[in-house]
């Protein structure tokens, strides 16, 4: 059969690995690290012990759990329906290292996804790419990588960074030569403790709370040759490129996708049972049309979401490139959809679902990034449209998932 939507075994025994650990560890914490915008450090271990953070779907090569891409976004779903910022802070490792993988050397992948999969001791790591003055149009950069004997020193802000100023590896992209437009953009890796790097600001935000976000700026940052991403001890370039690997970096965007699915599937079912028990009129309000629309609506964007993202994951992991920008699509829709049913889901409870004794108010707060980060709603439209207008033709093969 050509079409077939079943999960197989193995990615069936993770979904209820990764659910009972959202159940169990996610959700009882989930209010807590909220309310103090606090990094939960010790629910992140646990995840990275079992092999269900960023390591899980690093390539088993270099120390990774080596699962499918979908298996990749079951976590995401999993993980997000139980708390959407502490998801963040398990999976935030994965775009620096997808970004590791799409430009290192052999040599640059064993050992930076290696210090990320070590089963003995946690590390994590910040993707830079989005700057004070440059978010959409992020190829404007300003943070520049002089040449110096022996690396590059680098000077500039990063802005809005997961992770920024805790991590471990720090991914940035910077200017390497100005009159190359775009071709003078590299990407670098700077370790913790590099004195030349540190945090700013950390952000106070509406939602995903529990993810830290900060700035990191770079001041005279010494970076060695040898942490410039895509380039052999030569000199020679070894990879797409930091602009190739950029847009190779579509391939993530459904990962994105499949964290907003989790808080719009947590939305919709705590609205639904919240609607069987809750009775006024002398029935349940689930059995009032007004309230039983709104609940099919809302089931019917979670599985449509479902099915992009699924859709785009699959794509990636058969190595096909997104010729429609299946990615930006899968993104799109599920962060609108997201955002629409936790506003529906209060709505549904009415004044209660305003106040914090339910969490549907925290669903949407946290559903909101989704329409923002890794490319706004609009962005992900011009993107589409793009496409679909013959302006841009099929992006770059997108990175299958080594296993």
């Amino acid at each position: 059969m050509a079409l077939d939507f079943s999960l197989t075994p193995e990615q069936e025994e993770i979904r209820d690995l990764v659910h009972q650990f959202a159940e169990k560890e996610v959700r009882p914490n989930a209010d807590h690290f909220d309310e103090h915008e606090e990094t939960p450090w010790e629910v992140m271990r646990k995840a990275h012990e079992l092999g269900i953070g960023a390591n899980a779907g690093f390539p088993a090569q270099y120390g990774g759990g080596g699962v499918d891409f979908i298996s990749e976004l079951i976590i995401q779903e999993e993980l997000s329906w139980g708390d959407a910022g502490t998801a963040v802070a398990i999976m935030g490792s994965g775009l620096a290292g997808a970004g590791i993988i799409a430009m290192g050397t052999e040599e640059q992948k064993e050992k930076y996804i290696g210090m990320l999969c070590d089963p003995k001791e946690m590390r994590i790591a910040a993707m830079g790419l989005t700057e004070p003055s440059s978010g959409s149009d992020s190829l404007a950069l300003e943070t520049n990588a002089k040449k110096v004997d022996g690396g590059y020193l680098l000077n500039g802000t990063k802005q809005f960074c997961t992770n920024g100023g805790i991590a471990d590896i720090q991914v940035a992209f910077a200017t390497t030569d100005r009159s190359l437009g775009p071709a003078g953009i590299a990407g670098f890796v700077i370790e913790k403790g590099n004195p030349g790097m540190r945090q700013g600001r950390k952000e106070r935000k509406l939602g995903v709370r529990a993810s830290h976000t900060a700035q990191v700026i770079f001041e005279d940052c010494f970076v060695p040759d040898d942490a410039r991403l895509g380039f052999d001890a030569q000199g020679n370039s070894t990879g797409p490129g930091a602009v190739g690997a950029m847009m190779m970096l579509e391939a993530t965007r459904p990962a994105i996708a499949a964290g907003a699915l989790g808080i719009a599937r947590a939305a919709f079912e705590y609205a639904r049972d919240y609607s069987l028990e809750r009775e006024q009129f002398g029935k349940p309000i689930a059995k009032h049309e007004a309230i039983a629309f709104k609940l099919a609506d809302m089931a019917t964007k979670v599985d449509a979401s479902r099915l992009l993202t699924w859709r785009a994951g699959w794509m990636v992991s058969q190595g096909l490139p997104f010729t429609r920008a299946e990615g930006s699509m899968a993104k799109l829709f599920a962060g609108d959809a997201a955002m629409e049913i936790t506003v529906d889901a209060v709505q549904v409870l009415g004044g209660y679902g305003y106040v914090k004794d339910h969490p549907v108010e925290r669903f949407m707060r946290d559903a909101k990034i989704y329409q923002i980060w890794e490319g706004t709603a609009e962005i992900q439209r011009l993107v589409i449209s793009r496409y679909i207008l013959g302006e841009r033709r099929a992006q770059p093969r997108p990175m299958a998932k080594a296993s």
